[in-house]
């Protein structure tokens, strides 16, 4: 009985050992995947900004091209020219 016994528990300290190995390894692999994802973010997102700055500029140079037509639009004397 005391045989079985050693058995058993030698078979359960294998599986535990097993298991924690393989929980380690699942965990560093998610990890590997989770720094992966990360930098592709990162790099999206340095993407987006530089797509962001130039849209930026575009807006702004409208915007200075529509406050000069409102000026020659503007009519301060009643009458258009």
């Amino acid at each position: 009985m005391r045989g079985v016994a050693v058995v058993v528990g030698g078979l359960l300290l294998i599986g535990g050992a097993t298991v924690v190995v393989l929980a380690d390894q699942q965990r560093a692999a998610e990890v590997a995947t989770l720094h992966d994802q990360i930098e592709r973010t990162t790099d999206r997102l340095d993407d987006i900004s530089e797509d962001n700055l130039t849209l930026a500029e575009q807006l702004t140079a409208l915007r200075s091209q529509i406050a000069e037509q409102e000026s020659e639009l503007s009519d301060t004397s009643g009458f258009l020219p």
